[in-house]
C-alpha cells in the first residue's frame, strides 16, 4: 500500500502548474511506468507532453485518462502533508491521486490475461482546456469504447458534465464630462442592464435530472478609463455552463438577440451525456458497489473535463475518481483510503472482462 502513497507524494512534489513543470511530471510518469515493465510511449504536441500505454487484448478498449497539470498554488502546497487519513497538497485531489492509482493499477494488470485492451493516457494540459493533449489524442485515433477520467468524484459515477461557453460582450456608450453624466451614455451602467437581461433568458431556466439550471458567471468587467469621464465602452466576460440537451448555438443566439452590443465567442466545450444503460457503466456499477458497500451514486458534474473530447466522437465517457475536497483551494486534499479503494475498483473492473 505504501508504494502507491509514495508515488502520489513524488508526483505532488513536482510543481506542475506551469507547462515546463507539467512536462516534468509527464517525464516522471513515463520513467516510472517503464520501470514497471509497461510499454509507455511519450508523445508531444505544441510543446505539451503526454503518455499512451496500452496493455491487454480483446475487441474492446477501455481508456483510463488522467492529467498531471494543476492550477497555481503557494510554494508550501507542493510539499504533501499527511494528516488524519488525508493527504494535503496542490493536485492531491485534482487529480494526481487518480493518476497515481491508474498508473499503479496498470502495473498490477500488465501480466494478467486481460479480456479487454487497457489504454492509459496521462496528459499535461487539462486545466487550460485539454486541446493540446486529450484533444490531440482523440483526433489522432487514440480512443476506445469506454473512457474513465479520474477527476475527484468521491467514488461516484459522473455520467454527465455541463458544456462550457466563454464569451465577451462589448457594450458601447457615449462619452461625456464626468460632471455632466446626463450628457452621455454610461457604458458600464448599460452593460449591467445587459447582464440582467441575460440572467432572464430562456436558456437559464432549463433543468434536468442532475441539474437545477445552467450557470452564468460574470467573470470579469473591463470599462472606463478616467474618473472624470463617462465610460464610452464596457466589456463583460462570461463563463456559461450549459446542460446536456442544450446547444451553444441556441444560447449564443439568445444572447445576441438580447445584448445591445457585440458578442465575441472565445471557447465552446460540448456537454457530456453517457447513458446509465451503457454496458460498460453496467459492468462498473456492481464493482463499485462491492467495494463501497452501498449503492453507487450517479450524478452530473458542474465543471468540464477531458471527457468532452471523447463524448464529441460518440464514445461513452465518465468522470470517476477518489474522494477529495477543496480542489483548486488552499486546503486541497484526498482521502487516502479512497485512493486504495479506487485503485482496487479499477483493477477488478478491468479483470472482470472475459479473457477467453
Amino acid at each position: 500500500m505504501e508504494r502507491l502513497t509514495e508515488l502520489l507524494k513524488e508526483l505532488i512534489l513536482i510543481d506542475s502548474s506551469t507547462k515546463a513543470g507539467a512536462n516534468k511530471a509527464i517525464e516522471y510518469c513515463n520513467q516510472w511506468l517503464k520501470e514497471q515493465g509497461l510499454p509507455a510511449e511519450m508523445l508531444e504536441n505544441n510543446g505539451y507532453r503526454m503518455i499512451v500505454c496500452e496493455i491487454g487484448e480483446g475487441d474492446k478498449t477501455v481508456v483510463l485518462n488522467g492529467h498531471v497539470d494543476v492550477v497555481s498554488g503557494h510554494e508550501e502546497q507542493f510539499v504533501p502533508v499527511e494528516e488524519d487519513g488525508r493527504l494535503y497538497a496542490r493536485g492531491a485531489a485534482d487529480m494526481k491521486a487518480g493518476v497515481a492509482a491508474m498508473m499503479y493499477a496498470a502495473a498490477k494488470l500488465k501480466d494478467e490475461p486481460l479480456g479487454v485492451k487497457l489504454q492509459l493516457q496521462i496528459v499535461s494540459d487539462e486545466e487550460i482546456g485539454g486541446f493540446n493533449c486529450s484533444g490531440y489524442l482523440v483526433e489522432n485515433g487514440y480512443t476506445g469504447d469506454f473512457v474513465i477520467c479520474a477527476e475527484p468524484t468521491t467514488l461516484g459515477i459522473a455520467l454527465q458534465a455541463k458544456g462550457s461557453l466563454r464569451l465577451d460582450i462589448e457594450v458601447a456608450g457615449k462619452p461625456a464630462h464626468g460632471s455632466r453624466p446626463w450628457e452621455g451614455v454610461n457604458a458600464i451602467e448599460k452593460a449591467y442592464e445587459v447582464y440582467g437581461e441575460i440572467l432572464k433568458l430562456p436558456f437559464t431556466r432549463v433543468s434536468s435530472e442532475f441539474y437545477k439550471a445552467p450557470s452564468v458567471n460574470l467573470a470579469k468587467i473591463n470599462g472606463g478609463d478616467a474618473y472624470n469621464k463617462v465610460p464610452e465602452t464596457c466589456t463583460l466576460f462570461f463563463d456559461i455552463r450549459y446542460l446536456p440537451g442544450q446547444t451553444a448555438d441556441e444560447i449564443i443566439q439568445q444572447i445576441e438577440d438580447a445584448a445591445d452590443g457585440k458578442v465575441l465567442v472565445n471557447m465552446v466545450g460540448r456537454p457530456v451525456e453517457t447513458k446509465r444503460e451503457d454496458p460498460f457503466v453496467q459492468a462498473l456499477q456492481p464493482v463499485v458497489e462491492e467495494h463501497i458497500s452501498k449503492e453507487a451514486v450517479f450524478f452530473g458534474q458542474h465543471g468540464a473535463a477531458d471527457t468532452s473530447f471523447f463524448s464529441k466522437k460518440g464514445i461513452p465517457a465518465i468522470e470517476f475518481g477518489p474522494s477529495g475536497i477543496n480542489w483548486h483551494g488552499n486546503e486541497e486534499n484526498v482521502v487516502l483510503d479512497s485512493l486504495y479503494t479506487y485503485k482496487d475498483i479499477l483493477i477488478d473492473f478491468i479483470k472482470g472482462f472475459d479473457s477467453k
